[in-house]
């Protein structure tokens, strides 16, 4: 069956925290300050949602009810649809933005973060691909989580996991526990390395698909 086939718009889906000094990127503080990883934050938004605007023309940012809209209007192009993240963890906020992303006609449709600035289009591409063939994609992240899932139709159970295991390590392999109890097929693709801490701006670093924007923000230093 081919991934379009349940009538929707191929779509994606951000979910983003609003960029605010010492609310976003906390691991990252001993190497950058509050300021320096909310500025951080914001290009990660930025470089993510100009990388899927130009690959998806259907797009959705999720973001937190106590944040509002207004802050990210600067990082947020025209044409994107934003959607107030609803739910106690973070399993009930993915489910409840993919359900509303499918009422309004999305799907298939990839929910992505903002934390893999190596994500390309070519990733999205081979996720859009994977869901001709399988129920769910997933994006393996190095820390044992994911930066990707697809989903063909509104699978949102597949974000049911119990709350302690989000922001784990565990969380990529508890998904696909999930997804075989429901007896869903999953696809997988190439692993990146989402940016939390200094040692995964050490190493993205020395990456040359890293953006020369972030990885400017990433030096512990500013020099004139």
């Amino acid at each position: 069956m081919n991934a379009a086939g349940h009538g929707g718009t191929p779509a994606i889906l951000v979910m983003a925290k609003v960029p605010r000094p010492g609310t976003v990127k906390t691991r990252l503080h001993p190497l950058l300050g509050p300021q320096r990883c909310a500025e951080l934050q914001a290009e990660l938004i930025r470089h993510t949602m100009a990388v899927i605007t130009a690959h998806t023309p259907r797009t959705y940012l999720a973001y937190a009810p106590d944040d509002g809209a207004d802050a990210l209007s600067a990082a947020v192009p025209v044409g994107v649809r934003l959607l107030v993240q609803r739910g106690e963890d973070l399993g009930q906020r993915l489910a409840a933005a993919a359900t509303e992303a499918f009422a309004d006609g999305a799907g298939p449709l990839l929910v992505i973060g903002t934390d893999a600035p190596t994500l390309t289009a070519d990733h999205l591409s081979a996720a859009f691909t994977a869901l001709e063939h399988h129920d769910v994609t997933l994006g393996p992240a190095l820390d044992g989580g994911y930066y990707l899932i697809g989903l063909r139709a509104p699978h949102t159970m597949i974000f049911a996991l119990d709350p302690d295991v989000w922001s784990t390590d565990r969380v990529l392999a508890a998904t696909r526990a999930l997804a075989d109890g429901e007896g869903l097929s999953v696809g997988m693709l190439r692993p990146l390395r989402d940016l939390d801490t200094p040692e995964d701006a050490a190493v993205l670093l020395t990456d040359p698909v890293l953006p020369t924007p972030i990885a400017a923000l990433l030096q512990p230093e500013v020099r004139p």
